[in-house]
């Protein structure tokens, strides 16, 4: 019979996002995004984060590696939602011309 594997510092409740133990509103798709887009280590994640120990960032970095699947398709979700909702309240006008460089 197989064993269940338990990862320290990080909790899945069922049909719900794996995230740390005391840090229940830190989700380990959160700390991977760090990881995979900005190619912190887990020790820049703790300097960012101070909130954060070394050990909840191998135990987050850990469990990505072991379900990558479900982690990459969590942040895959999530930045198609971000892109509708771009879709959806598109910048007003007077931003795009305040963003825009002024004239020389």
């Amino acid at each position: 019979m197989p064993t269940a594997v338990t990862y320290p510092h990080i909790v899945k409740p069922a049909g719900e996002t794996a995230r740390l133990e005391l840090h229940p509103r830190t989700r380990v798709a959160m700390i991977v995004a760090d990881y995979l887009w900005r190619g912190w280590s887990a020790e820049e994640i703790v300097r960012q984060y101070p909130y954060l120990t070394l050990a909840e960032a191998h135990a987050a970095l850990t469990y990505y590696f072991d379900h990558r699947e479900e982690i990459e398709d969590e942040l895959v979700a999530e930045y198609r939602d971000v892109e509708e909702w771009k879709k959806s309240h598109p910048t007003p006008p007077l931003l795009v011309r305040l963003k825009q460089p002024a004239p020389r």
